[in-house]
């Protein structure tokens, strides 16, 4: 849940790109560190060990507007997509106000997404979270390559209950900051409504 940081009158936020791994989480996140103006962003910290990345990095968007007088800075954290580094990601899910699902749109990655979805549901529900309840977005990316299936495939198999949706390529950019916008409007939504803690 968001934290209040009186001294420097802001509301610290958390959100949190999961998905299958290579899916585009850590490109999403070089994509928007790299064009973030440096006076709003904080330093992008890499925690790699051998066969894991986890990415984060903090930014004080400066069009979003105040709650009550706080500005709100937004964490945001990719988590490890290999299924066995599971600890780790039920660590990086603590305390986050909003989710952003990055699916792999190539058809032979479609086991890889379900699984990865189960996974966030399952870590999430494990900590006291429910995801149909969270501000929560999907994006389907690699939404370039050939081998992407087809749009209604995916939202049949990731989005039955319809969330918002962003079709992306991460590489290029195309929808990266569209479903930030999304995730973090919702996330505001949600802190006006009071839901934050």
């Amino acid at each position: 849940m968001s934290f209040i940081n009186y001294s420097s009158r802001e509301i610290n936020c958390k959100l949190v790109y999961y998905g299958p791994g290579l899916g585009g989480k850590t490109t999403n996140l070089q994509f928007i560190y790299a064009r973030t103006s440096p006076e709003a962003k904080g330093k992008m910290i890499s925690l790699a060990t051998e066969t894991e990345r986890t990415l984060f990095f903090d930014f004080l968007p400066l069009s979003l507007g105040e709650i009550r007088g706080f500005k709100t800075r937004f964490h945001l954290y990719t988590v490890p997509g290999q299924v066995f580094y599971d600890a780790s990601r039920k660590l990086i899910l603590k305390g986050v106000d909003g989710v952003v699902f990055v699916a792999d749109s190539q058809t032979e990655r479609m086991e890889a997404n379900i699984e990865s979805l189960e996974n966030l549901r399952q870590n999430l529900t494990e900590q006291g979270y429910n995801l149909d309840k969270l501000p929560y977005i999907i994006q389907y990316n690699k939404r370039d390559l050939p081998n992407a299936a087809p749009l209604d495939e995916l939202r049949q198999l990731l989005n039955p209950t319809l969330v918002p949706e962003f079709e992306a390529c991460a590489t290029t950019g195309i929808g990266v900051f569209e479903t930030l916008k999304a995730i973090a409007k919702a996330v505001l939504t949600e802190l006006r409504r009071g839901g934050g803690g």
